[in-house]
Formats: structure tokens, C-alpha cells, sequence
């Protein structure tokens, strides 16, 4: 029975129509591989990302596949060829993206905002979020927790402090001279 085998690669599901080699070459040449009609804008949101220190590269495919998981594998492949880069994958309907610099949910915070079926606005809204902070809910969910304990704590404390006060009522001796 031979030994367990090690894959390494992550399996990627490209769709057949996109020309996965022409992608690289086009992002390679200027950042960009989307049709002429919208590239122009879109290497201009390069620029600019560039000038905010975003490494940015984008691709626009044609049709929106049936699940994000391609555009997202696109993304990653594109992103390997590219070190450092964030990359952007907008179809008509559906984003996905990759980073090496940004979190998971500050991405898909930003595909949520490039889903508007204009590539150039959806990549200015992308790039947008990727400046926005995440709230901390880590630290809300210790500040909570916290909170919580402290009113636990300060409830069992007047609650047996109540209860001595009681007890002190009812003992107490009464004077019937």
C-alpha cells in the first residue's frame, strides 16, 4: 500500500474559456487584462493604487461563473506569478480576489463592494475598502466579556452585602423598657 501523497499545488479551477497564459501575459505587460473598453480606467485605478502603495493587478473576465470560487482561483494564480501583489478578479456579477498583505475578510469586504457590474467603479470601491479598518471585534469580544464579569461580579457582591445588611436588621435586640 503505498505511502499517503503530498499534492504541491492547490488544485485550481480555471474555467476553459479563460486563457489563463494570456491573463499572465497581459497582467504582467501593464497590470491589467480586461477588454479595451474598459482598460484605460482600470489602469488608471492601477496607477493610483500604485501611488497608495498597493501592488494592484486586475482581471476582468466575461462572464460571471455559476460559483466565485473560480474567480478567486484565477486570483490566486495570478497572484503567484506576482509576488506581493493584491490581485482583483471582477466578472459581470461576482468578484474574487487574492493578497498576501490583506486579511481574508478585508477582501471579501471588498469583493462585496465590487460587485456593482461596472469593473472600473467596482475596482475604485475594492481599493477603497482595502483602506477601511476592520472593526476589532476581538478586542470588543475581550472589552465585553470583561464588562460582563465585572457586572457579575459586582451583582454577587451587593446581593451578599444586601443579604448581611438583612441579617443585621433581624438581629438586632429591640429595647422594651
Amino acid at each position: 500500500m503505498p505511502g499517503p501523497q503530498i499534492i504541491p499545488f492547490l488544485p485550481a479551477y480555471i474555467p476553459q474559456d479563460v486563457d489563463i497564459n494570456a491573463v499572465q501575459a497581459e497582467v504582467k505587460s501593464d497590470g491589467v487584462s480586461a477588454p479595451a473598453a474598459v482598460e484605460p480606467g482600470l489602469l488608471q485605478v492601477v496607477a493610483d493604487a500604485h501611488r497608495e502603495g498597493i501592488d494592484l493587478k486586475i482581471v476582468v473576465v466575461d462572464h460571471s461563473p455559476p460559483i466565485d470560487t473560480p474567480l478567486r482561483d484565477i486570483a490566486t494564480v495570478v497572484g503567484a506569478a506576482n509576488p506581493d501583489a493584491t490581485v482583483l478578479v471582477l466578472s459581470p456579477t461576482a468578484a474574487g480576489s487574492y493578497s498576501p498583505t490583506y486579511d481574508r475578510a478585508t477582501l471579501e469586504a471588498g469583493e462585496d463592494l465590487a460587485k456593482t457590474g461596472n469593473p472600473v467603479q467596482s475596482a475604485e470601491n475594492f481599493v477603497s475598502q482595502l483602506h477601511t479598518g476592520v472593526f476589532p471585534y476581538t478586542a470588543f469580544t475581550i472589552v465585553l466579556t470583561l464588562a460582563v464579569f465585572l457586572a457579575i461580579g459586582v451583582t454577587r457582591f451587593l446581593q451578599v452585602k444586601g443579604k448581611q445588611s438583612h441579617q443585621s436588621v433581624e438581629i438586632a435586640p429591640t429595647s422594651d423598657n
